[in-house]
Order: structure tokens, then C-alpha cells, then sequence
């Protein structure tokens, strides 16, 4: 899917990092390293290729949170984030629904 930050951006649990085509929330962790195998195609690692981050104003940001996310505004950043950061506090809450 299409994401919201740049390779290098310091990430939190509950950050916003991109879009997917499912109509749930996926849990993914960022920060995990590609996982090598001893089996390689010559291609495989050179066809792989970032698309540009997509960079929102606060406009555009707040009119694509949902009622369980939030904007968070920094001198240099604007981020969005799970109004409830865990994982394990956004199930709790499901449930309680």
C-alpha cells in the first residue's frame, strides 16, 4: 500500500504509517528487516522499489482520520496516530463495544 513516511522516520507503536486496501486496521511493525533466504532470484532484490511517501497537510489529514484516530501536530511534523496506541488496549476497547 501507499505510506505516509519516509524510510528512516522515527515510528511509534499506534503511527499511522500507510494505507491498505482492506477495509480493517492492520497491525504491522515498520521497523522489521526483509527476511533473507538463501534462495535467491538475480532480479528479485533490484526490482524492488519505494513509491514516495504521501505527504498530507493538516487539511487533508484531518479529513482522513477516523473517530478512533487523531492528528498530531509538532513544529516539523504532522502525524497520525490511534486515538488508543497499543494494540492490546485497541482490542480491549473493541470488546467493550
Amino acid at each position: 500500500g501507499d505510506t505516509f513516511i519516509e524510510p528512516g522516520t522515527p515510528v511509534y507503536e499506534g503511527m499511522i504509517v500507510g494505507l491498505n486496501v482492506r477495509p480493517m486496521d492492520m497491525t504491522v511493525n515498520v521497523c522489521k528487516e526483509k527476511q533473507k533466504t538463501n534462495v535467491r532470484s538475480s532480479t528479485s532484490d533490484i526490482a524492488v522499489r519505494l513509491t514516495p511517501p504521501i505527504i498530507m497537510s493538516l487539511e487533508q489529514s484531518l479529513d482522513f482520520i477516523n473517530n478512533d484516530e487523531l492528528v498530531e501536530v509538532t513544529p516539523q511534523n504532522i502525524r497520525l496516530r490511534k486515538r488508543l496506541l497499543t494494540q492490546h488496549e485497541r482490542s480491549r476497547a473493541r470488546a467493550n463495544e
